[in-house]
């Protein structure tokens, strides 16, 4: 079997930036690179209620660069579809997806339950996704590997994970077949991160594959995001209102809360209740703990950081505390608004325009939480539209994602000119914009791909 009859299948983040999904057909063997649920737009969602158009049963293996939604939480829906292979991926990365995926069920559970209770749902009854079942039949096929180790997979075809910053347990995936390189980005790091490392580099690729995100988009050093925050806080509170802080709970959740007890070690904020509520933020903070290797934070930082904060993980807590109109920081998942414990408290919170909403992440196109950035003064919150008058502000330097410079700067160290780049996960602007700028700095074209097409490599 030669290289050049490998087919490449773009199930998801291609011409989107949700839903990871890349299927290498070798000829003989289907290897799944990340198996991530579609956010953001209707049209888009939709789709993870659809079956995959490749027969899920010959699926060979999963290999998972991450943990985050939009790369592992179709896996699931997989299993259901017929897959019966094994899930590859760094400990911290299946202990994550497994937090996740579980918490996302348990979400869709509760929401498919208040829907059928209040009646908002067009569908009767309304139905989750996937339940607490799914999950359940999907762990056993998870299987640990380490980092920068090659593995062998079949008879000339191997791969390795190396470090990529991000999240807990991210890496770039490197997949070598019959002596052809592949290259899977995922998502890519910061290279000045609070938590994390910088990321590893690639060093070969024939066909790569690279994420856009911030294609074209440039941060500001996370240090300097430190005196908006301290100000915002300072103001928010000042006026009699809260900051609340949709966070994804992985990463994002602990970076703030370092930040926060940061800023409060150091007088610059004053002493207000402090709320983490995700049960799946302190199930990562647990992690942290666990996987020394892959942070920066020491035992007693993390151990200092968590007595300064109520973490709550019941739902009735939650209830409790989103009547509360004390000023205090809330920091909640989910990080674009798209469900989790933060709708909850923006039902009752919106309206009271004290408030300062803040964005420190990645906002996809539909969300809710790209809708009110754009200045929407409506939220549709469980069936029911609630006036919005919150402050809100956005600090993109905290992202967790490489912006423009950093993208580049990743591809420096290839020492071959690439067979063809495929460039993947980010919106029509972002895309073509880290195609001019790899044209520009390399002389490489790249290619961008659309949704369910398929190239020959």
């Amino acid at each position: 079997m030669k290289s050049n009859k490998i087919n490449i299948h773009f199930l998801g983040a291609a011409g989107t930036v949700t839903g990871s999904k890349y299927l290498v057909d070798t000829g003989d063997k289907k290897i799944l690179i990340d198996c991530g649920l579609f956010q953001g737009l209707k049209e888009l969602r939709l789709k993870n209620w659809e079956y995959l158009p490749v027969e899920v049963s010959e699926i060979d293996m999963v290999l998972l660069t991450h943990g985050h939604m939009d790369h592992s939480g179709y896996l699931p829906r997989l299993v259901k579809q017929g897959f019966n292979g094994h899930i590859y991926g760094t400990n911290p990365t299946l202990d994550i997806a497994k937090i996740i995926l579980n918490d996302s069920a348990k979400i869709q559970e509760q929401e498919a339950e208040r829907a059928n209770k209040e009646g908002y749902s067009k569908h009767s009854p309304a139905e989750p996704l996937y339940d607490l079942k799914d999950v359940e039949k999907t762990i056993p096929h998870f299987k640990g590997v380490p980092q920068s180790q090659w593995i062998p997979l079949f008879d000339g075809i191997k791969a390795r994970f190396q470090y990529n910053g991000h999240i807990l347990g991210a890496t770039f995936i490197e997949l070598e077949v019959h002596g052809k390189r592949f290259v899977f980005s995922g998502d890519i790091g910061r290279t000045n991160d609070l938590l994390l490392y910088p990321p590893l580099k690639p060093k070969k690729a024939d066909v790569l594959f690279i994420e856009s995100t911030y294609g074209g988009r440039f941060h500001p050093d996370e240090v300097e995001a430190l005196p908006q925050i301290e100000k915002l806080v300072n103001d928010t509170i000042n006026r009699g209102g809260s900051l609340f802080i949709p966070s994804f709970s992985v990463e994002r959740a602990q970076l703030m809360m370092l930040i926060f007890w940061r800023l409060l070690k150091e007088k610059k904020i004053p002493k207000v209740q402090m709320i983490m509520d995700s049960p799946m933020g302190a199930n990562v903070l647990e992690l942290f703990h666990r996987t020394r290797d892959w942070h920066r934070l020491e035992d007693n930082e993390c151990d200092e950081m968590c007595s300064h904060f109520t973490v709550v993980s019941s739902y009735r807590e939650t209830m409790e505390l989103r009547t509360d109109n004390k000023p205090k920081i809330v920091i909640a998942g989910s990080g674009m608004l798209t469900g989790g414990r933060m709708l909850n408290y923006l039902e009752t919170q919106a309206q009271n325009p004290n408030n300062t909403l803040l964005f420190v992440g990645y906002q996809a196109e539909g969300t809710r939480g790209r809708k009110l950035l754009e200045g929407d003064k409506e939220l549709k919150v469980y069936g029911k539209w609630v006036p919005f008058k919150m402050l809100v502000a956005e600090i993109e330097g905290l992202s967790a994602h490489a912006d423009h410079a950093e993208l580049m700067e990743w591809m420096d160290k290839i020492k071959n000119k690439p067979e063809r780049i495929f460039i993947v996960h980010g919106e029509k602007e972002s895309a073509e914009a880290l195609q001019k700028g790899i044209k520009e700095t390399y002389d490489w074209d790249a290619e961008i791909p659309q949704l369910y097409s398929i190239e020959k490599v």
